[in-house]
Formats: C-alpha cells, structure tokens, sequence
C-alpha cells in the first residue's frame, strides 16, 4: 500500500449556482471513469453525474479534515473548544488550525470517520467519494496530491484511492481551493454501513486570512424495494461562486403530495453571518429556502455536517462547527405538495468565496 506523502475571503460578492433539473424515468446513467489521477481544471462547471429512477434513495457519511488547535499562543484568540461545540460564531481564519487526525497510523496526518447508514434490505447502486479543501495556510501544501486519499471500510484497513475525473483547483485571493472524487460502487456495496475512514486529504495547516479547510463525503444511492419509486440524482463540478453555471434535463412528474430531501456538499462557508441561501421550486413557482435545524435559511453554508432525523449519524471527530466544510441534507418539505413537472435548485453565497462540490437529491416520482 502506497502512502502519499503528505477559503473565507472577506469580500462582497453576489454569487450564484443555479441547478435546475427535470429527469425521465429509465436505467441509470452514470460518467465512465477516466485514467487516474486526473488532471487538473481551473473550473468545473456543474453537470450531471448520475441519475435514476428506482424504489430507493440517497444516504451520505461525512466529517471535517482539519479544525483549529485546542491550545492558543495567543490569549486573544477565541475558545478553540467553544468554537468547535458550537457556543460561538467562529470561522476557520480566526485559528491557528491544524489537522484531524482519528486513527493510530503514524504515517497519515490526517483522518476522520463518519457512519453511512444504509437503510435494511438496501443494494448500493452508486457510490462516490468527495474529498477537498485549502491547500494556502499557515503553511503550503503541494497540489500535485489532490487526487489523492486513504480510505477504510467499516472495519478494514486503508486503501489508496485515486481520483478518476477532472480534478478541480482554483486559487482566488489568498486562498488555494480544490476537489477530487472517485466511484467507489464496489467497495461500498460489499461493505455496506459503518464507520468509514478517510485519510490524507490534502489539506494546510496554519494561521491565516482565509484559514485552513476541508474534509469528504461518500454519498450513495441505493435500491430498497420497501420505498417508494424516487428520481435519485447527482451532480458535481467545482467552482467559486462568483458567477452562475447550471444544467437543465426534461422529464421529470412529481406527483402531489411528494416527499423529497436534497444534499448539499461546499466549502469555506463560515458560521455566523447572513447572505447564503440554497433555495428550490417547482414548475416555475415561488422558490423555497431549504433550512435545518442546524441551518439557517439566510446561513446555509455555516460549516455543518446535518441531516433530518432526531439522531444524526457518527462521526469521529463530530464537532459542531466544522470551521469551513459544509455537507448538509436537507428535507423538500411542503413545495412539493403541489406536484409538478419541473425540480430548480439555486444556491447564492453574498459573503464568502464559497466554493460548491456537489448536490443530490431524492424525489417522489410517479
């Protein structure tokens, strides 16, 4: 087994990533792999990844890659475990951060673990691993191990996994963002729910303006015969959100009464502040904002990791405040009620260099 080795810019922009979708039933549709590790593109635009229409839905695990350091050289720096628990509004560039780092290698920098739950009876139809974040700091870490990861099943011991698309890398003012993924459907489907792991993701360490960030998420389509007949999508890119980019498919009946949920993968949304919204429509109606508990309508990238439910999967570590990374599921709600023929999805950053990674959904159709 090979080891590899080892942004909140404060500016006023009105940015937006528009996702408007409408798919057919039929088999599913997935991008074939390329030769990895990928290149790298300095954008990405968003398209469609995967689709399907099956009894089912969409599960993901995941967890943060760095956070700030438990003891502060300087007095005046906020409360590290404070920030992390969640009792104060504080961002990743307030910190001198460094890496999570769960398990007992001594050759990984940093890891991380996360539940995928799978409901009983499920079959993995789709599996895919995202992992980014920061690589300008404290210090600056070389890009060429983007493409990169370990990764453990529930269990089992790391893998080395490399990315198989287009590998996405934008620097924009002080900070170095990118994003990596790779279809691990195998793996997952015989392994199934449980703590997974995954390390080295190439993230800095260090003090800066616009901090250190990131982490991962495996997100999963399944197929379970005991739930309803659903469109499962997914789409992926990666860009700052300092313009607009979208896809548009035809097709899609959304029936009355519909139920839904809708996931969200981004990076550098800081806590605390306003101007951040993910919202949806359908057939053309007044848009909805998608909000949770843990989200709020107008701060929807505030460094969460939050799904419905009274019990949230496990993580190690599960701090509150992820300080920059942003993997939220979110509930359709009531807009669906009405049925329709058409499913847009809108999220819009007014504060941050925000950067999207992806977004699926899971919708009732007839």
């Amino acid at each position: 087994m090979r080891i590899p080795l080892g942004p909140p810019l404060r500016r006023a922009s009105v940015s937006a990533l528009a996702l408007a979708a409408v798919w057919a039933p039929g088999a599913a549709r997935a991008t074939a792999p390329a030769a990895a590790p990928a290149p790298e593109a300095p954008r990405i635009p968003f398209a469609e990844r995967y689709h399907v229409v099956q009894r089912g839905g969409i599960v993901r695990a995941a967890n943060a890659s760095a956070s700030c350091r438990t003891t502060a050289d300087d007095p005046s720096e906020p409360s590290c475990p404070a920030a992390r628990a969640g009792r104060i509004p504080a961002v990743n560039g307030d910190f001198d951060m460094s890496c999570v780092d769960v398990d007992d290698d001594p050759r990984t920098y940093n890891s991380s673990r996360a539940e995928l739950r799978l409901p009983e009876g499920s079959q993995v139809t789709y599996a895919r691993l995202y992992w980014g974040g920061n690589l300008l700091a404290g210090e600056r870490k070389p890009a060429a191990d983007n493409g990169r990861v370990l990764i453990a099943e529930p269990g089992g011991q790391y893998k080395e996994l490399l990315a198989d698309t287009v590998v996405g890398h934008r620097t924009q003012g002080d900070a170095d963002a990118f994003q990596a993924s790779a279809e691990i459907t195998g793996l997952v489907r015989s392994s199934g729910s449980g703590l997974w792991t995954v390390g080295q993701v190439n993230v800095a360490a260090g003090r800066s303006g616009p901090g250190a960030w990131g982490g991962w998420t495996l997100v999963t389509a399944y197929r379970n015969p005991a739930e309803p007949l659903r469109t499962l999508a997914l789409w992926d890119g990666f860009d700052s959100l300092d313009g607009a980019t979208g896809v548009r498919l035809n097709g899609l009946r959304i029936p009355r009464a519909a139920e839904g949920r809708a996931g969200l993968v981004a990076y550098n949304g800081d806590r605390g502040g306003t101007g951040d919204s993910l919202t949806y429509s359908v057939a053309g109606r007044t848009p909805t904002p998608l909000a949770g508990s843990a989200d709020p309508a107008d701060d929807v990238l505030n460094s969460t990791i939050n799904e419905p439910g009274p019990v949230g999967a496990r993580r190690e570590p599960a701090y509150d405040n992820t300080l920059g990374y942003d993997s939220d599921v979110f509930d359709l709600g009531t807009a669906l009620a009405q049925g329709g023929d058409q499913l847009a999805f809108q999220l819009v950053s007014q504060r941050d260099a925000a950067w999207a990674g992806a977004l699926f959904a899971a919708v009732d159709v007839q």
